[in-house]
């Protein structure tokens, strides 16, 4: 899902990036490490380890290696690393005398979960602004509920309109679940307010609707062009703007409304998103599309101990070409922090009606004929050739967003000439979403070694409307199409896109698993996979995606002691119930960063308290441009 993050960096301060919904940057920097690196090495001398012995047992351990379940009866951790993985009776005899023991008292221990893909610091974002998503995310249900929420949170956040110029800021809303089933217009909006400029983000984050004050300082109007890759909506036989906003006229709006942000608030955001992921069991979290101030950002957290768990970035290719060339993707962490390659965005997203599909969507937007099929991020083939050419060059693993199957052809092909071109190695490029991959794409997708990451969750959050609007009926049973893959030995992984969803990783798996739509239908019955390969696409398959399938993933001798404790086994309960599984507590690098109120154990081993940035750190974040 995702924005283009244009321009913006220059403007903004630090940390923000909204990729998914909104692109915003921070204009902080740090001096440049030498990371540069693209070595096979273990990163455990750049990782803050434990270095108590450990001994963990009395629970369900499923180790995820293989593609059948396997248990040990107990873990032995030291410095960090798992040391056996077996027996409780071998694991006593090698246990040292100083070990602390942990009794998972019949919880259920797996590998930490592994973001394949999101937008870390979007969630800092949406948790700020007001909540305008529908159920069971939020209330919203219809234009009058979006409003009363829009407006009680004006009420309750006058300190932060203030930060923002006075501006008020939604994100979340769904036009396919509004009972109106519309877009809020910039009439709407006024209705909020006539005189404080508003902007609300579509939960798909490819849209936003404004009203009249934020069209004015956005300085649109009748004469206003649609900029390249993005539409101004109009109203109905006119050129006037109705304040819905499409993709690339998205930008610009957010620059502005987070323009002089204070970094105070920049920071709270940072770290609400740090432990969000961390509450729902994730040891590895993916900035999916940054630009070059957000990367700094989460360098400069880095460099002052303000990351718990890794932090993977993927820098924009098109928009931060002279920054990649300067930096590089890594292969090692640095204090949590490394550049993993490069993203590129190729199209929009299907709920939204602006992904680029080969065939018609089944009821196209108001305005559109019935040819409507979405439309390309990058019209001229060469654009994007370009930058994957670039990649290849440099050896950057390339994550591309596309959800329409247009989109998916015009990946393949840039990827097949650039093969040719430079050969094929084990690149391990990735198609983000792959939505409505068809079977013929899957084909060459394999030959070609790319790795799908799916979003299963559209099965329930978007599933009805898939099939009654966007899609069609049968096109509809194959989104994510992870049966598919599956049939073809293929590995591919499974993500929410934060903030497109929060990132609940248990309802990842239900989605995946069960396939269920909110009205109940089964959307896809022949692309349905167990529990066990749904969880391996969030440990063992998504290690594999990052290249680091030797430190995490699976729960075996050498590997990074990553953990989280759940409180049923996602394998022993009825499908229907594993959205419903608690995460009880998370470790990294054998130290426990996180822990449920309820979670207990007879271990002395106690969660680390939150790491409270310095006000001399902020400062030094806020002061490096």
């Amino acid at each position: 899902m995702l924005l283009r993050p244009a321009l913006l960096s220059s403007k903004i301060l630090p940390i923000l990036s909204i990729t998914s919904c909104i692109l915003i940057s921070s204009c902080a920097t740090t001096k440049q490490q030498a990371l540069n690196t693209h070595s096979d090495a273990h990163h455990n001398a750049q990782i803050e380890q434990s270095s108590q012995n450990i001994l963990i047992h009395g629970g369900s351990i499923l180790t995820m290696q293989g593609m059948t379940p396997h248990y040990v009866e107990a873990l032995l951790v030291q410095d960090g690393r798992i040391t056996f993985a077996g027996d409780l009776k071998q694991a006593k005899q090698q246990q040292q005398k100083n070990s602390q023991e942990i009794d998972l008292k019949h919880y259920t221990l797996l590998p930490g979960f592994i973001d394949a893909h999101s937008h870390l610091n979007s969630v800092g974002l949406q948790q700020t602004v007001a909540n305008l998503y529908p159920e069971p995310d939020g209330n919203v249900s219809d234009i009058p509920s979006l409003l009363n929420a829009l407006s009680q949170w004006q009420q309750q956040n006058q300190a932060f309109i203030q930060a923002t110029q006075g501006w008020i800021i939604g994100n979340g809303y769904d036009d396919a679940q509004l009972n109106e089933k519309h877009h809020p217009t910039a009439d709407d909006l006024d209705r909020v307010s006539s005189n404080h400029p508003i902007i609300i983000l579509h939960q798909s984050g490819h849209l936003a609707s404004v009203n009249h004050k934020a069209l004015e300082l956005l300085h649109i109007d009748k004469n206003t062009a649609n900029p390249t890759g993005g539409i101004i909506r109009r109203k109905a036989h006119s050129q006037e703007p109705d304040g819905v906003l499409e993709e690339a006229a998205v930008f610009s709006a957010m620059a502005t409304a987070f323009s002089k942000v204070p970094p105070e608030i920049m920071q709270n955001m940072a770290k609400t998103a740090l432990n969000t992921y961390i509450k729902n069991g994730y040891t590895t979290v993916q900035e999916g599309r940054a630009d070059a101030a957000t990367a700094e950002l989460w360098r400069s957290f880095a460099d002052i101990g303000q990351l718990d768990i890794d932090v993977v970035v993927y820098p924009d290719i098109i928009n931060e070409t002279a920054y990649m060339l300067q930096h590089g993707s890594n292969s090692q962490y640095q204090k949590h922090f490394r550049i993993g390659g490069v993203k590129i965005s190729l199209d929009g997203s299907p709920q939204g009606k602006t992904a680029w599909l080969s065939q018609p969507y089944l009821i196209p937007p108001e305005g559109k004929d019935k040819n409507y099929r979405g439309y390309p991020a990058y019209p001229e083939q060469s654009t994007v050739q370009n930058a994957i050419n670039l990649a290849y060059q440099h050896h950057w693993q390339i994550l591309a967003h596309a959800n329409g199957d247009a989109a998916i052809d015009q990946y393949l092909e840039t990827i097949e000439v650039a093969n040719q071109k430079f050969g094929q190695a084990d690149s391990r490029h990735v198609i983000i979403h792959a939505q409505t991959m068809r079977e013929d794409q899957l084909d060459r997708a394999k030959k070609l070694g790319l790795i799908p990451s799916f979003f299963s969750l559209h099965t329930y959050y978007w599933g009805d409307w898939h099939k009654y609007e966007t899609l069609g009926p049968v096109r509809a049973q194959r989104i994510s199409p992870t049966g598919s893959a599956l049939k073809r030995q293929m590995i591919f992984t499974e993500h929410h896109d934060a903030p497109v969803i929060p990132p609940k990783n248990m309802m990842v798996i239900d989605a995946t698993v069960n396939r269920t739509t909110r009205s109940g239908d089964v959307l896809g019955e022949d692309q349905k996979v167990s529990p066990y390969i749904a969880l391996k696409s969030v440990t063992d398959w998504a290690a594999y995606q990052y290249f680091e399938e030797k430190d995490k993933g699976t729960l075996e001798k050498g590997k990074l002691a990553d953990f989280v404790v759940l409180d049923l086994d996602p394998l022993k309960v009825p499908t229907q119930k594993i959205k419903d599984i608690k995460i009880m507590a998370t470790y990294k690098a054998g130290r426990m960063i996180y822990q449920a109120n309820d979670f207990t154990s007879n271990s002395e081993l106690k969660s680390s308290p939150p790491i409270k940035p310095h006000q001399n750190d902020i400062n030094k974040i806020a002061s490096n441009k």
